[in-house]
């Protein structure tokens, strides 16, 4: 269930970050408003996702997908220009996440960091249990 927050949080996000140029600096209120409940609703879905991932992992993921994937709607949709340099960084940027996935699973994985042990804390210590 964790992967599909996280997913719906990268499509809102990428939504929200494509449509940033429409409200002019914000001066345009009925897209300004759209562009702030996509980023809400994308935080939302990312806070949901880390429930269940390590933080680390999940805001590489959420972070380097948008990233991308707003790189790419620019130079397909937005007249930006499309440059090795561009394309480099765009795989340096995924192979990072790969990085960051791969060290997750060699280390036990889970939320929070913690090994999957008998008795092991399921999350950071520094949040309080309600």
């Amino acid at each position: 269930m964790s992967w599909m927050f996280l997913a719906i949080a990268i499509c809102f996000e990428i939504a929200a970050t494509s449509f940033i140029g429409t409200t002019q600096g914000f001066t345009k209120p009925v897209p300004t408003v759209l562009v702030l409940l996509g980023y809400g609703a994308s935080f939302t879905m990312l806070a949901q996702a880390v429930k269940g991932l390590e933080i680390g992992v999940a805001y590489a993921i959420w972070s380097a997908v948008g990233t991308a994937a707003i790189a790419i709607i620019g130079m397909l949709f937005l007249g930006e220009n499309a440059s090795w340099p561009k394309f480099v960084g765009l795989g340096l940027v995924i192979a990072g996440v790969i990085v960051l996935n791969l060290s997750s699973a060699s280390h036990g994985g889970g939320h929070g960091g913690a090994a999957s042990e008998p008795g092991a804390p399921s999350g950071p210590s520094i949040v309080a249990e309600a």
